[in-house]
């Protein structure tokens, strides 16, 4: 399951983990003109992770979704 939120300033899309336990903490996905930001609780540390990704960095994970093993670069 996932929801879809539209803030001032960003997208947020909030991934919810269902199915047989266990579990694992929601994803939420904030996508803002700039960057990426992905955040989940980490219930070890008792604090939510979070990673930043460029516009290029998710260009190229979208592209790595979808080819078979190997090292890739975009051509300008």
């Amino acid at each position: 399951m996932f929801t879809i939120e539209h803030e001032f300033d960003s997208t947020v899309v909030t991934l919810v983990d269902e199915g047989a336990a266990p579990l694992q903490e929601d994803v939420i996905i904030n996508a803002f003109d700039m960057c990426i930001t992905v955040e989940q609780f980490d219930p070890r540390s008792n604090e939510v992770q979070k990673i930043t990704l460029s516009m290029a960095q998710l260009r190229d994970l979208q592209a790595a979704l979808d080819l078979p093993e190997g090292s890739y670069r975009f051509a300008k």
